[in-house]
């Protein structure tokens, strides 16, 4: 930890001891980082676009698929279904890996 690290953990720390972080407005509710210091501008408003029309990136639809059929694996889903949802649960692995990082 760097003296910053420490200097600023402390502060914070007497701050709360003297009451001054206490009923701060919006206390409890979610941060919200919708704006990527680092995106330019123009794929910033892009990226809003989509995210208001409901668009999924490809990986996250991915990976939610990979959640849900874990978990109903794991919850017993029994049969001639499970050799099928192991089947594509590897698909899903496999494609993962192999999309593009950014």
């Amino acid at each position: 930890m760097s003296i910053f690290d420490i200097l600023a953990e402390q502060r914070i720390a007497d701050a709360q001891r003297r009451g001054e972080l206490d009923n701060l407005p919006d206390a409890g509710k979610p941060l919200v980082f919708d704006d990527d210091p680092l995106v330019d501008g123009e794929t910033r408003t892009f990226n809003r676009i989509l995210k208001n029309a409901g668009f999924t990136p490809t990986e996250v639809g991915l990976r939610r698929e990979l959640a849900a059929l874990r978990a109903e694996l794991a919850a017993g889903a029994g049969g001639p279904q499970r050799e099928e949802m192991r089947r594509r649960i590897a698909e899903l692995l496999i494609q993962l890996m192999e999309s593009p990082r950014r």
